[in-house]
């Protein structure tokens, strides 16, 4: 009888508070302090009391500087992070003057890059000129998962071209990032990553024969009969699925898949404010690093007492509204505080992972997913996305990045790639540096290297030449 009578009241308001949740966890600081300022105009029931206090644990603070509770936490090993809350005028801003290497960079936009324009910035050196206006169009045919909805036979007919022709595009496009971009099909999606995947790494057997004629025993978990539909074991069917889960993704232009695909720094805005700033607690070489999680209020939001109060004298048709009002502002705060324990979480391991990267540059990221940090923090994957989406970070450099970038998957093999470019005599074609990554332990394809070279806007060989020839 007691779940009969919770459960009406008491799921709805789960709902709520976790829908508006994600939703200011998609938010950054300013598009936070926005909707507070909002809500605050809106909502009779919330207030912001005009003093110091802690966005974490609520204590009264001095005029200036962060908690010294929640900033100083229990003595830190070197690689464990002091991560804390700090309200949006207390955090670090250095004191030196920057040199000119570690000035802030034009790398962060308020939005990404269209995918289309992003893909056809990646193949445009190796299409044809007469395939461009067919490659536009194929690409601006793209759903939101980043496939294929039009057959090839109309497109075909419309460009009065033979269907072979436009397979040739697709293909093109399939192999730029993300990968298997422009198929028609999650299936098809998924053969193709598998194809790139065993160029450079053991795919399991049989995992292509999954895909093609047991995608629907894989999605529902079914692996007793995808062994027997294959004819191997079951716990060989486990390993594939298992495989083919942690590797592919069948919607490539999904947020949360392979790299971030960020516009290219000349075609970036800037943000003036991080969201997270990064400093050192001292100049030791092994000192911990700082991590302020910038709040946008300044004081104490809470529901006003006096509103309160004065519900208990509420006019009969005024009480419903009253109380909606209350309610709403509780909910608010919660949220809020929710948010900011779940960015805390998040950048406590993700400095961990990332201390070289933060310290010594792009050439020392690890490659990590959103997944495999959820899987850690035990929260889903898409709140992952939402913490990281939209934000920036300062680092100890003063420099400011995208948060996303911490999960860029090749920015350490670009990296070496525009390290090889920059020295080369003369220039070198995609096999050449394909072979020269190699010796330093990245085993990557040829055309994965012309979609690196793509990505940081570097030309093929031929054009290198004829740019030599110029100057």
């Amino acid at each position: 009888m007691l779940i009969q009578t919770q459960s009406p009241t008491l799921r709805p308001l789960t709902t709520a508070h976790l829908a508006q949740t994600m939703t200011l966890m998609g938010l950054n600081a300013l598009e936070l302090r926005q909707k507070i300022e909002a809500s605050l105009a809106e909502n009779p029931a919330l207030e912001l009391l005009e003093e110091r206090h802690c966005p974490t644990c609520q204590r009264p603070l001095a005029h200036r500087g962060p908690c010294p509770i929640c900033s100083l936490q229990h003595q830190p090993a070197d690689d464990n992070p002091i991560v804390f809350v700090s309200s949006r005028e207390d955090f670090y801003t250095p004191s030196r003057k920057l040199a000119p290497e570690d000035m802030p960079d034009d790398e962060l936009g308020a939005e990404r890059e269209d995918l289309p324009i992003y893909v056809f910035r990646q193949i445009a050196p190796e299409l044809p000129q007469d395939a461009r206006q067919l490659a536009a169009y194929i690409l601006s045919s793209l759903d939101e998962d980043g496939l294929l909805r039009v057959p090839v036979v109309e497109i075909a007919r419309y460009h009065h071209v033979l269907p072979s022709r436009i397979d040739e595009v697709i293909r093109l496009i399939q192999h730029a990032d993300p990968i298997g971009v422009g198929s028609t099909s999650p299936q098809e999606a998924l053969l193709v990553q598998l194809e790139v995947l065993s160029e450079t790494q053991p795919v399991p057997a049989k995992a292509a024969d999954a895909i093609r004629n047991g995608l629907n025993l894989l999605s529902h978990h079914k692996y007793m009969e995808l062994g027997r539909l294959l004819k191997i074991p079951t716990h060989q069917a486990k390993q594939i699925a298992q495989f083919i889960g942690d590797n592919l993704n069948p919607y490539p232009a999904r947020a949360n898949w392979g790299d971030s695909h960020l516009p290219a720094e000349n075609e970036m805005g800037v943000f003036h404010t991080p969201d997270v700033v990064i400093s050192r607690l001292s100049n030791a070489l092994n000192s911990p690093l700082v991590v302020e999680v910038i709040s946008p209020l300044w004081g104490k939001l809470r529901v006003n007492p006096l509103f309160r109060k004065a519900i208990k004298q509420a006019p009969d048709e005024k009480a419903g509204e009253w109380q909606k009002a209350i309610e709403e502002a509780s909910l608010l705060i919660k949220c809020i505080q929710q948010r900011n324990h779940t960015i805390v979480r998040l950048m406590r391991r993700l400095v961990v992972l990332q201390r070289d990267f933060i310290l010594n540059g792009d050439a020392f990221i690890q490659p990590i997913t959103r997944a495999s940090l959820a899987e850690v923090l035990e929260v889903h994957e898409s709140t992952v996305s939402r913490a990281v989406s939209h934000k920036a970070v300062q680092l100890p450099s003063g420099r400011m990045i995208p948060l996303a970038k911490f999960f860029d998957r090749s920015l350490h093999i670009r990296t070496a790639l525009k390290e090889i470019i920059a020295q080369e005599n003369k220039p070198l074609t995609d096999t050449q540096i394909s072979k020269l990554l190699k010796e330093q332990g990245y085993a990557i394809a040829r055309r994965t290297v012309a979609k690196y070279r793509a990505m940081e806007g570097i030309l093929p060989a031929h054009l290198r030449v004829q740019a030599q020839a110029q100057i």
